[in-house]
Order: structure tokens, then sequence, then C-alpha cells
């Protein structure tokens, strides 16, 4: 079995959300059985700042499902969208 590099976009609920705090939550979030890889931010509109989370799954079907399960329970976001996913060589 393979590995695939997952980008995972999380939007918080508002610009006065305090990402650090977020970034923490996130990282604690990751499931056994996937590797976090880095966040970047993403400025959006009026103050409002996506994050783009990285992480390294299995390229089994399914593999990011448990993730985004996660993520879209930490505090403070409102939505998680997979935007990207590509096989490790």
């Amino acid at each position: 079995m393979g590995e695939v590099v997952a980008t995972i976009k999380l939007m918080p609920e508002s610009p006065e959300v305090d990402l650090e705090k977020v970034k923490e939550d996130i990282i604690k979030s990751i499931p056994e059985g996937a590797e976090f890889h880095k966040i970047e931010e993403e400025p959006i509109a009026f103050g409002l700042v996506a994050l783009k989370v990285m992480v390294v799954v299995g390229d089994s079907e399914g593999g990011t499902e448990k993730v985004e399960e996660n993520l879209s329970k930490v505090e403070n976001v409102s939505s998680v969208e997979v935007e990207d996913v590509r096989r490790l060589m």
C-alpha cells in the first residue's frame, strides 16, 4: 500500500478566531495512521484566514475520512474540505 499527501482546507468561524489555538487543536486531532506534515495560512477576505493542513495517509479507499471527521470536530472550525490528494513517490 502506498501513501498520499492530502491538503485539507479549514475555514474558521470568524476572523476573530485565535488561529494559533486552532492550529494546536488541529495537530492534536490528527488520528493514528495519519501523519501531520504542515499547516499554511491562506488569506481569504476581510481578515478571514483559511488554514491548509497537509497530512500523509494511506492510499486505501476512504484514506482521508477519519482525518476529515476529526478536523470537523475542532472548535471554531466552520468547514473542512479536501482540496488536493497526491501520491507520494
